[in-house]
């Protein structure tokens, strides 16, 4: 039987398959179903920026001047009996290290640089054994640069750093001009892994009714092409962990990720489809070929067809780019 374990931000684990932060992890139960179907470890759902300051708002509004809101405030509920978002979160990070034997990793979502360094704080003593930051930011104003972007991710980060000493890894997207240079600078400022990538929110419209469509938009094979180019750009080029995320539904588009360079590999719109249990046909799969490949272990694999080697990984794609397209024929029947 092959070595399916990996390296995870520092953490060991028995196989790369890593639940991403999904609705499944809102209750207690389905993250224990997703660790006996072979979850190795759990990103939890995320904790909303906007989640935490609201609540804070409302109880300053509330408890440090009732008097401004009349009859209002007698309908507060009793402070035993409020149980916010952040301490549900809480306790359900301490339950599930009571109950799992496998890492907790919290999820945080945000996109300004102030606060962080107590609510990074409250998450470590809960139990997390890592943080993942997911700096989620959709730049509408065109006289903001990419640079001060970066900065503002960096910042956060930095701030988070001051209070915690458990792991920290950042879950990016691929909207930047230079990703290289910023994976490097997110090591410097201390991050430990890359998740790669965030696939944003994509509003559509209905032609009937003209108004916007707030909907969830969930993944297929063919997203995790560009997460897999990055992840073997990225390899062997930093020192921190790779976790590929988007596109990974089966065996096969987890072994290519770890024949790029990744680390680990995230799952969430294949377990929402299909269930836990998917991951227990995955790492069936998985363990079937590299015994057929004759791969003793997981880590034997890793990075076996990054970039790593190569001096220019710009040359090589625009190389790859042109012959993809010299190369291409139209399918049988269509004529131009």
């Amino acid at each position: 039987m092959p070595d399916l374990s990996t390296s995870y931000l520092g953490l060991r684990l028995k196989n790369p398959l890593v639940p991403s932060s999904t609705p499944l992890s809102h209750k207690i139960d389905r993250v224990l179903h997703l660790e006996d179907a072979g979850a190795a470890a759990v990103v939890l759902h995320s904790l909303f920026e906007e989640d935490v300051r609201n609540e804070e708002r409302m109880l300053d509004r509330f408890l440090l001047n009732p008097e401004a809101f009349g009859e209002a405030a007698g309908h507060l509920p009793l402070s035993d009996d409020y149980l916010s978002k952040l301490d549900t979160y809480l306790e359900t990070i301490a339950v599930l290290k009571a109950r799992c034997s496998i890492p907790i990793v919290a999820s945080l979502n945000g996109a300004s640089p102030s606060g962080w360094v107590e609510l990074g704080r409250e998450l470590q003593e809960a139990g997390a054994d890592a943080l993942e930051l997911n700096a989620w930011y959709m730049p509408g104003d065109a006289d903001l640069s990419g640079a001060t972007i970066e900065d503002r991710y960096l910042a956060l980060l930095k701030d988070l750093k001051q209070g915690v000493t458990i792991p920290v890894t950042m879950k990016l997207s691929p909207f930047f001009s230079s990703l290289p240079h910023f994976v490097r600078r997110a090591e410097a400022a201390g991050a430990a892994g890359v998740s790669l990538f965030n696939r944003f929110f994509q509003p559509d419209i209905d032609l009937d009714t003209l108004s916007v469509v707030d909907r969830a938009q969930l993944s297929s094979s063919a997203d995790g092409l560009l997460t897999m180019r990055w992840i073997a750009i990225l390899r062997g080029r930093c020192r921190l962990t790779l976790a590929a995320t988007g596109g990974v539904h089966t065996a096969a588009d987890a072994l290519k990720m770890l024949l790029a360079g990744a680390d680990v590999v995230h799952l969430a719109s294949a377990l929402l489809l299909h269930g836990p249990e998917r991951l227990q046909t995955i790492l069936a799969d998985l363990a079937r070929w590299l015994e057929e490949h004759e791969y003793a272990s997981v880590e034997q694999l890793q990075g076996a067809m990054s970039q790593q080697n190569l001096p220019d990984p710009s040359a090589f794609a625009r190389a790859a780019y042109l012959h993809a397209l010299d190369s291409f024929t139209p399918p049988p029947g269509v004529r131009y």
